[in-house]
């Protein structure tokens, strides 16, 4: 098993490799060459610049039995349909049974975007309430994966 992060701006990086260093477990990050990152414990992988570029290797790389971090859900279904588990940074588990979902409200809500000529908020402020909840979710996750 080995954890991949779409680590572009990802808030969870460090948690999450704090908690599969505990366990044994490797980390690849992959970022573009926007956002270079570097770590003591994670493979670093620095894709080329591109829309999806990240998001593809990533897919590439993830193999069953593997646990991927995104706030994507496109590249989350992707990672189940290849056995793969899969967690949002709030903590949320995607499944097979709440992806389809996810993935409806995420059109419908491009859509109203587009429709709108008012510009809509961006998410609220992370707390340290939220690195908890994605902590115990990820720590679940892991120990699951490992049986």
């Amino acid at each position: 098993m080995t954890v991949y992060i779409d680590a572009d701006a990802c808030p969870v990086t460090r948690i999450a490799e704090r908690v599969a260093k505990e366990y044994g477990v490797p980390v690849v990050l992959l970022c573009d060459t926007n956002h270079v990152l570097s770590s003591d414990y994670s493979t670093v992988k620095v894709i080329g610049a591109g829309a999806d570029a990240v998001d593809i290797a990533l897919i590439n790389f993830c193999r069953q039995g593997d646990i991927v971090i995104t706030q994507d859900y496109g590249v989350a279904a992707m990672a189940l349909g290849k056995g793969a588990k899969a967690i949002h940074q709030s903590g949320k588990i995607y499944s097979d049974d709440n992806i389809s979902g996810l993935l409806e409200s995420r059109h419908i809500a491009k859509v109203q975007r587009r429709k709108s000529k008012n510009h809509l908020k961006g998410p609220r402020k992370r707390t340290a309430e939220d690195d908890k909840h994605f902590e115990a979710s990820f720590r679940a996750l892991i120990l699951e994966s490992l049986g």
